[in-house]
C-alpha cells in the first residue's frame, strides 16, 4: 500500500503533486528509500563515487499532478543608495 505525501515540484513546471514515500517500517532501507554504496576505481582501487539503489518498498516515479502553480513574474532589482533615496538622515551604527 502506497503513502502518500504532497510534495511542491518546480520542474519542468512550478506544481503540487502526490508522490510515493517510502515505508518507514522498511528493514532493508529503514525508510530512507534506497541503499547508498561506495564503489572503488576497477584498478586503483581507490574511492571513485558513491551510487544509490532504489528499495523495492518505494516506487520514486509514481506520482500525481494535484494542482499546477503560476509562474511569478521576475522582479527587477535595483540597488537603492540611502542618500538617493531620502531613507534615513541618521549615520549608521
Amino acid at each position: 500500500m502506497p503513502r502518500l505525501r504532497i510534495q511542491r515540484a518546480i520542474w519542468p513546471r512550478p506544481a503540487l503533486i502526490l508522490t510515493d514515500t517510502p515505508r518507514p517500517d522498511c528493514r532493508i532501507c529503514e525508510g530512507v528509500g534506497g541503499i547508498e554504496y561506495d564503489y572503488g576505481h576497477p584498478e586503483t582501487g581507490e574511492y571513485a563515487g558513491t551510487d544509490w539503489e532504489p528499495c523495492s518498498c518505494w516506487n520514486e516515479t509514481r506520482r500525481w499532478l494535484l494542482l499546477p502553480l503560476p509562474r511569478l513574474p521576475r522582479r527587477h532589482r535595483t540597488v537603492r543608495d540611502p542618500r538617493v533615496g531620502g531613507y534615513s538622515d541618521e549615520p549608521p551604527f
